[in-house]
C-alpha cells in the first residue's frame, strides 16, 4: 500500500477516488478511444471515413460536423466495450487511463475555427460506469490541450504548426475544462464516475527548458491545481476524498513539475518510458546496443525514480523503428514470444519499484499493415502471444 498521505484514499470506506488494494497500479490506456491516432487505428480510421486525414480536427473538417459526429459516435460506442472491461478485470488489470481532449467540453471550442467531434461525454460516462462496476481505478488525462501542447502530433487532436498552448488565454480554457471535469467526477449523485481518482492536467508537454515550459510550471501547474481544489471545496469534498492531480515527471524533460507548487496533497507524477527511443547505456546504438540482450539489460537496471509517487503511465513492447519489423532478432514478434515475455516481465518489475505501470495501449488496429500486439495488451493476451503476462 502507498504511504500516507499521498495515497490515503486506499483505506476502507472511501467510495470516491480509492486506490488499488494491491498498492500498485497495473493498468492499460484506452488509446484512440477519445483522442484518435491514425498510426495505431488505421483500419478504424478509414472505416469512419477519415482516410486521407491525420487528426480528428482534419477528419471533422473533411466530413462536416453532422457526419463526423455520427462516425465518431459509432467509434466511441464500439472501440472499448463492456466486454473489454470484463477482460481487463479477468487479466488482473486494476486501472484504466482514459485520454481525452479539451473539446469534450464543447462550449470551449471556437466554432468558427476549431473542428472536433461532438457528443463524447456520454460515452466517457458509459466507460467509467462499466469500469467502476468492475472495480477498476480510473485516471482521466487531458491528452489534447487547447492550442496543442506540441506541434505536428495527432495525439493533441490536431496537426498544429506550432505549440499554441503556452499562453494565458489557452491556459484559461484548460482550467475551465479541468474545473468542469472535476465537477462531473466529484458529483456524488452520478455513480458512474465513483472510481475516478486521478486527473492529469496535461499530457506530454514540450520536452525542453525554455520560456514556454517555465510558464507551464510557474503559472499553469499551480493555477490548475488551485482551480481543481477550489471546485472540490465548493462541492464540500472532504480532503481525503479529493482527486490526485497528476503531472509529467522531471524525467519527461519539461523541468521539475513540483518546482512552483505550494501544495502537493495528493500530487502524482507520470513517466513515459519507451525504450525504442532510448540511448541509455548504449541502447539502440550500432552493434551490441541493437540486440535483445541490450533491451533486457536496460530494463533490468532501469531506475524511474525521482518525483514521488510516479506511475509509469506509458510503455510498450515496441523496439526501435529500424529493428521493429526488419530485424530477425525481434521480428516477426510471433517468432520471439519467449523473449518478449521476459522483456515484459523485466519492465513491469522495474516500474513496480515505483507506483506501478500502465501499458500503451489496450487495443490497436493495424500498425504498419498488421495488428501488432507489441502495442496492444488485449492482443498480447491472445492465445499464442504473451498469454501468461
Amino acid at each position: 500500500m502507498w504511504s500516507l498521505p499521498l495515497f490515503a484514499l486506499a483505506y476502507a470506506g472511501v467510495s470516491q477516488a480509492w486506490m488499488p488494494a494491491s498498492g500498485k497500479i497495473r493498468g492499460v490506456s484506452l488509446g484512440s478511444q477519445f483522442v484518435m491516432e491514425r498510426w495505431m487505428a488505421n483500419d478504424e480510421w478509414n472505416k469512419m471515413g477519415c482516410g486521407g486525414t491525420e487528426s480528428e480536427f482534419d477528419c471533422v473538417s473533411k466530413l462536416g460536423q453532422a457526419q463526423a459526429n455520427q462516425a465518431f459516435a459509432t467509434h466511441w460506442n464500439t472501440w472499448t466495450t463492456k466486454d473489454d472491461i470484463a477482460k481487463m478485470q479477468s487479466y488482473g488489470i486494476n486501472t484504466i487511463r482514459i485520454p481525452v481532449g479539451y473539446w469534450m467540453r464543447e462550449d470551449l471550442v471556437f466554432s468558427d475555427s476549431e473542428h472536433f467531434p461532438q457528443g463524447g461525454l456520454k460515452y466517457l460516462e458509459q466507460i467509467c460506469g462499466w469500469a467502476s462496476d468492475a472495480g477498476l481505478y480510473i485516471i482521466i488525462d487531458l491528452y489534447g490541450a487547447p492550442g496543442a501542447q506540441i506541434a505536428g502530433n495527432s495525439d493533441t487532436g490536431q496537426i498544429a504548426p506550432s505549440p499554441g498552448f503556452y499562453v494565458d488565454w489557452q491556459y484559461e480554457r484548460a482550467y475551465k475544462f479541468l474545473e468542469w471535469m472535476t465537477n462531473i467526477v466529484q458529483n456524488k449523485a452520478n455513480r458512474a464516475y465513483r472510481n475516478v481518482g486521478m486527473l492529469e492536467i496535461v499530457n506530454e508537454p514540450l520536452q525542453s527548458s525554455n520560456s514556454q515550459t517555465e510558464s507551464m510550471r510557474k503559472i499553469y501547474y499551480p493555477t490548475a491545481w488551485k482551480r481543481i481544489r477550489a471546485a472540490e471545496e465548493a462541492l464540500h469534498i472532504d480532503k481525503n476524498k479529493r482527486l490526485h492531480i497528476q503531472m509529467m515527471n522531471t524525467k519527461w524533460g519539461s523541468g521539475d513539475p513540483h518546482q512552483y507548487l505550494t501544495d502537493d496533497w495528493f500530487a502524482a507524477y507520470d513517466d513515459h518510458r519507451y525504450l525504442k527511443d532510448s540511448h541509455d547505456n548504449g541502447l539502440n546504438q550500432a552493434g551490441s546496443g541493437k540486440t535483445p540482450a541490450a533491451y533486457l539489460k536496460q530494463s533490468c537496471i532501469d531506475d524511474r525514480g525521482g518525483n514521488w509517487p510516479t506511475i509509469v503511465g506509458e510503455f510498450s513492447l515496441s523496439v526501435a523503428n529500424d529493428l521493429e519489423n526488419s530485424s530477425p532478432a525481434f521480428a516477426p514478434p510471433g517468432d520471439h514470444v519467449d523473449w518478449y515475455r521476459k522483456w515484459f516481465a523485466a519492465q513491469i518489475q522495474a516500474y513496480e519499484k515505483q507506483s506501478g505501470w500502465i501499458f500503451w495501449s489496450w487495443k490497436a488496429n493495424y500498425i504498419g499493415g498488421r495488428n501488432d500486439w507489441r502495442w496492444s495488451y488485449k492482443g498480447m493476451r491472445e492465445p499464442k502471444n504473451i498469454a501468461s503476462c
